[in-house]
Formats: C-alpha cells, structure tokens, sequence
C-alpha cells in the first residue's frame, strides 16, 4: 500500500539521499511546497520571495515501513530547534516542517514533536502544515548528493548526515 509523506529539513540533496535510501521507501523526490509561486524554479525559490520550502516527498510501502518510522529517520538527519536554517543554509526556504496529507499524519508529527521536545534544549520549530502543491524540483537535483558526492557542500555537510544516517537506520538501509 503505497502512500506519501512530505518534510522540509534544510537543503533536500541530504534528505532525499537518506529518504532514498531506506527499505519501503519507493522513490524520495526533492521539491518545493507551501508558497505562493506556480512552478517556482530553484533560482526563485532561492530568493526566499516565493514562500516555498526546500522538501522531499516520500513514497513509500507502508507495508514495510511506517510514516512514525519516516518521522523518527527525518528528526534524525536535521536540527528541528533551527529556524528558518540548517547549518550554512539561511532563508526560509529552509525550515524544517512536515507537510501532512492527512489528519492522521498531522496527529503523529504533533506527537512526534511532543515526545522529542524534552530531548533538546531549545523549542522545536517544525512547522506542521498541511500540504499544499508540491512542484518537483529541476531534473539536476534530483539524486544529487549520490550523484555528486565530489561537491564541496557535499563532502561537508550532506555526507556526515547520509552517514549517520546509515549507521543509525543499518537495520532498514538499502
């Protein structure tokens, strides 16, 4: 049974790669979602003017791995106490969210949040928001930091999350 889940956690070259990674996860897409641009490109989103956050939407099996599972593997890769940032990466194109599809959803992320809020000493920003139009970003982008893994930003901050990321999830990795 095929479903989708998407989050917003920082550049999505690094959360599309692990997200792509995982047993039951049948294709990680990196997009743009929540603005106000129809077909915004990558340059637009980048000015911060459109409204869109960088995100990754997750089809997945939810046979083989549970939408709970995705949230505890998105709140591992990223720092949800940032706003409106991940490391070097600034603007709101940033932030961390989860973008529901359904009520369900939207009750387990407020739950997730909840749970992991005493585990960190600053207030979780993730924003939960319902989905509004997800536009899949540029051809180039997507599968980027496994096609890629010379680049600069790559090596210094997207491979560290896709490795810590391997280690901790070795059970469900691909």
């Amino acid at each position: 049974m095929t479903q989708q889940a998407i989050f917003a956690g920082g550049c999505f070259w690094c959360v599309e790669a692990v997200f792509n990674q995982i047993k039951g996860v049948e294709k990680a897409t990196s997009g743009y979602i929540n603005g106000t641009t129809e077909h915004p490109t990558y340059q637009e989103v980048c000015t911060g003017e459109t409204g869109h956050a960088e995100a990754v939407k997750v089809e997945f099996d939810a046979t083989v791995i549970s939408y709970e599972k995705l949230l505890d593997i998105f709140f591992s890769i990223h720092n949800p106490t940032q706003l409106n940032h991940q490391g070097e990466d600034i603007g709101t194109q940033y932030r961390t969210g989860i973008y529901y599809l359904n009520e369900e959803q939207k009750q387990l992320a407020n739950k997730k949040i909840a749970e992991l809020q005493p585990h960190f000493s600053e207030k979780i920003v993730t924003e939960v928001r319902p989905a509004e139009t997800f536009y899949p970003a540029e051809d180039y982008h997507q599968g980027y930091l496994l096609q890629n893994p010379q680049n600069s930003y790559c090596n210094l901050v997207a491979t560290p999350k896709f490795l810590k990321a391997k280690v901790k999830f070795e059970e469900i990795w691909k």
